[in-house]
């Protein structure tokens, strides 16, 4: 299976409403940083928005085929358009150690073959 990692930057106090959105599609957790924006003054007049100092980091790995619905949500919830005024964006992940998935299908046993019989 294929990970991505999905960071969404955001204003303080709104990690817990990007956490909900994302779980709502799929995601089954996430780990929340607190950050500090650096933004030139600038960059509120070209992109009409306030910058707030205070962000919090979403980090959430998800499987490669929710990712687009994941995002989507974020976008919808948190995005620039909200209070949240959040951006979001994934990174493709190369390896996973430590991490057990689970199916809903159960995997059927491979039986071995019977030994033969030396002559």
């Amino acid at each position: 299976m294929n990970f991505e990692v999905i960071l969404c930057i955001l204003n303080r106090g709104f990690a817990d409403t990007a956490m909900d959105a994302a779980r709502a599609v799929g995601a089954k957790g996430g780990t929340i940083l607190h950050g500090r924006g650096t933004a030139a003054p600038d960059a509120e007049k070209l992109f009409g928005i306030t910058i707030q100092p205070e962000k919090e980091v979403v980090m959430i790995l998800v499987a490669d085929k929710i990712k687009d619905a994941v995002l989507k949500a974020l976008y919808d919830t948190v995005g620039t358009g909200t209070d949240a005024q959040g951006i979001a964006f994934s990174l493709p992940v190369a390896q996973t150690v430590g991490l057990t998935v689970s199916s809903t299908k159960t995997a059927k046993k491979e039986e071995s073959p019977a030994p033969k019989a030396e002559q």
